[in-house]
């Protein structure tokens, strides 16, 4: 384990990490071998449901190395989330200013969105608050954004998840941070700016979307 270092005003980090950019067509990053994507992949399947995508119907929005694949983004209704793959994940992009606060996965060794499995008797909602706090102690000024449902395909067998997407807006920039045994480091990051380890190409399409994601409601047509 190496020395934890502080990385500057907008970061807190655990020790240097080895950066590699890797330009790709979605986002300029790849992930390193062995890394699962954005948690979906982590999880056992839901009511006993699942679903393969024989083929992407259009080139995907993002894909990382192993070939797991952010396939589709659908904006709409919270309380309509599409009914054709199990919805195990909720994920919250925070910004403060125009940096998003990422999360590096102990397990994973990536930066990631903060977010995690939607527990027996939770809401969407209810989880991406509560994986926000657990993982990085920040928590959103007033409620947190609903932004739509991302599709992902996962290797192998391009296995159909979907997980809930919010966003929201920090309060304090420089709340304390301690590593815990999952998230080794937060960091608020700018887009596109280079960071001390790996990022998740998935989550940073992601992180993108929310930026200028319009306004979305809890009810109408979700689409699936």
């Amino acid at each position: 384990m190496v020395t934890r270092t502080s990385a500057g005003a907008h970061d807190h980090d655990e020790g240097r990490l080895d950066v590699r950019r890797t330009p790709t067509r979605a986002n300029r990053f790849e992930t390193p071998r062995g890394c699962e994507n954005a948690r979906a992949g982590l999880f056992p399947e839901r009511d006993g449901h699942h679903v393969e995508v024989d083929a992407f119907p259009s080139p995907p929005l993002a894909v990382d190395e192993r070939g797991n694949a952010l396939v589709s983004f659908i904006p709409g209704a919270e309380d309509q989330p599409p009914r054709d793959a199990p919805l195990p994940l909720a994920l919250v992009a925070l910004w403060h200013g125009d940096r998003v606060l990422m999360a590096f996965n102990r397990f994973r060794r990536n930066w990631e969105l903060p977010g995690g499995r939607i527990d027996p008797g939770e809401t969407p909602r209810q989880a991406a608050a509560r994986e926000l706090l657990e993982e990085t102690r920040h928590a959103p000024q007033g409620q947190l954004r609903f932004v739509g449902f991302a599709r992902f395909a996962l290797a192998p067998g391009r296995r159909a998840e979907y997980g809930a997407l919010f966003t929201g807006h920090g309060t304090d920039a420089s709340r304390s941070f301690h590593p815990g045994d999952e998230i080794a480091a937060i960091r608020w990051w700018k887009l596109r700016e280079p960071l001390p380890g790996r990022l998740q190409p998935l989550d940073a399409h992601l992180a993108e979307l929310s930026r200028n994601a319009p306004s979305t409601t809890r009810h109408g047509t979700a689409g699936s």
